[in-house]
């Protein structure tokens, strides 16, 4: 009982100081960017507000869900949901996480899914040694400047899309405070024709024969408009930076650690 509280206490212990990405190494020591190249609702040009310069968006960590019979493509659960911003065959590295002194596995984007990635990787021997294969489960730490200004990059053009976006909203509010006000135009508009019926009748019917097409014509780019608003939406949704948060895997380091744990339960057989 007493061995088995000491372990406990010392699993503890190391767990804290042994995360898979620590804070300290996503922070981004350089000057640039500074505060006022954030985006804000005054001053759309820089960095758009969910991009943190502090934070060294290469790193990012992932577990092995799957692989081939030879090892050579991996299918990783991403923590990141900034992964999506990978394009097939970018290259990139890769540690295992009780060997990131050693030199890192380089691999190849195969393919993205939401929360997952499919890496071609030829040798496993510089970050595995010998063994040649990785376990299900197996924690990776991963490292790639091509995403990093790839996030960047995003982040730039999504200010570009909120003021593309600005200008349609106030083009949007002119017309639509024309469309909701057309009914008194039209009231007024008819009133000062009415003055004088017998002389500016023919008048009278082609002004609001003309009104009527504009309202047509307004309600036609309204829809336009919206149709816009629409696409524009589904474009922030995709380019928006999001925040990872970091965990520390507890049965895997128990794991690693040699402190005693219960065996992970076996997955479901699918028919």
């Amino acid at each position: 009982m007493k061995f088995l509280i000491i372990a406990l206490i010392y699993s503890v212990t190391w767990a804290n100081t042994a995360q898979i990405v620590t804070k300290q190494e996503t922070l981004n020591t350089s000057n640039f960017p500074k505060f006022d190249d954030y985006a804000n609702y005054h001053k759309t040009k820089g960095l758009d507000s969910f991009y943190d310069p502090n934070i060294d968006y290469s790193k990012f960590s992932g577990r092995v869900s799957d692989k081939s019979s030879d090892a050579t493509i991996l299918k990783i659960q991403v923590e990141s949901l900034n992964t999506k911003f990978f394009k097939a065959s970018d290259p990139l590295k890769f540690w295992v996480t009780k060997k990131r002194e050693e030199e890192p596995c380089q691999g190849n984007i195969r393919a993205i899914e939401k929360g997952y990635l499919t890496l071609y990787v030829k040798n496993l021997y510089p970050c595995w040694g010998p063994s040649h294969t990785f376990r299900r489960g197996t924690i990776l730490v991963f490292k790639s400047d091509r995403l990093a200004k790839r996030i960047q990059t995003a982040s730039r053009y999504r200010v570009a899309l909120l003021a593309k976006k600005r200008d349609f909203l106030y083009q949007l509010n002119r017309v639509n405070k024309f469309v909701w006000g057309f009914r008194q135009e039209q009231v007024d508009l008819a009133a000062q024709y009415d003055k004088q019926i017998l002389e500016l009748q023919k008048k009278k019917e082609q002004a609001l024969n003309l009104l009527l097409a504009k309202k047509k014509d307004q309600i036609k780019i309204q829809k336009e408009l919206i149709y816009r608003l629409d696409e524009l939406d589904q474009d922030l949704t995709f380019y928006r930076v999001e925040k990872d948060e970091l965990y520390t895997d507890r049965w895997h380091l128990d794991q690693d650690a040699g402190v005693p744990v219960y065996k992970k339960p076996a997955p479901l057989k699918v028919e």
